[in-house]
């Protein structure tokens, strides 16, 4: 039997590298500077409960899978330290489990993470609003597609490389769904449920809306998690 640590991630603005101004400005505009603040402050604490999580988990030769990861070794070290110094928690986590012993595993193909993200960047780096909405368009008709051709490729990395015994981390999109794509004999061990932080990401346009369903969810996100069994 094989186990896997499934933690459902919601991202950071310094998890996004080149389009986190843009979109720490687009949230701003969007919802506020208030709302956006008590938004981003929620994704910290999140990140703050499942990192004292992982300090009381021995990982020493767990398997670690990262959403975005598109490499390994040394290449993928650097990527790691970029994280930690850009603000990262996820990459902040990573960087303390592979201190630990957990072994960082290339979890995704470069071309579709590359095809994905050059789309978002013509969206935030168009000039005028007609070219935004093309951009915005093009990427909704691809978006599931894409991730959909992420998901097959993560799902097969872990089938791959975690081997009978072994536990591994994943940490990874909310809106990936890469269960149902794994082999019956990997465990999988949820450390957060990804139906409620894919139902806080979906009220975020709307919370003013169900602000006491938004409240909970935003409670449930930065609340201690409980022990892995």
């Amino acid at each position: 039997m094989r186990t896997l640590i499934y933690v459902p991630v919601i991202h950071s603005s310094a998890d996004l590298g080149s389009l986190a101004k843009e979109v720490t400005k687009r949230g701003m505009a969007d919802f506020g500077p208030e709302f956006w603040a008590a938004h981003e402050r929620t994704i910290l604490a999140f990140w703050d409960a499942i990192i004292k999580h992982f300090n009381t988990v021995d990982v020493s030769g767990f398997r670690l899978y990262q959403d975005g990861m598109i490499t390994d070794g040394e290449v993928a070290q650097k990527i790691v330290e970029e994280g930690v110094k850009a603000g990262s928690k996820n990459y902040e986590l990573v960087s303390d489990l592979l201190k630990k012993g957990a072994v960082l595993i290339k979890t995704e193909d470069f071309g579709l993470v590359k095809e994905e993200r050059d789309r978002m960047l013509k969206i935030t780096q168009a000039k005028t609003l007609p070219a935004k909405l093309f951009g915005f368009v093009m990427y909704k008709i691809s978006k599931n597609k894409l991730l959909n051709k992420r998901d097959d490729f993560i799902a097969r990395r872990i089938w791959e490389t975690l081997c009978d015994g072994q536990t591994g981390i994943i940490f990874i999109g909310a809106y990936h769904n890469i269960k149902k794509r794994l082999p019956a004999d990997i465990r999988i061990v949820e450390v957060k449920d990804t139906d409620k932080i894919r139902e806080y990401q979906a009220l975020l346009p709307f919370y003013h809306r169900r602000k006491e369903r938004f409240a909970e969810l935003a409670a449930y996100l930065s609340a201690e998690v409980n022990p892995v069994t």
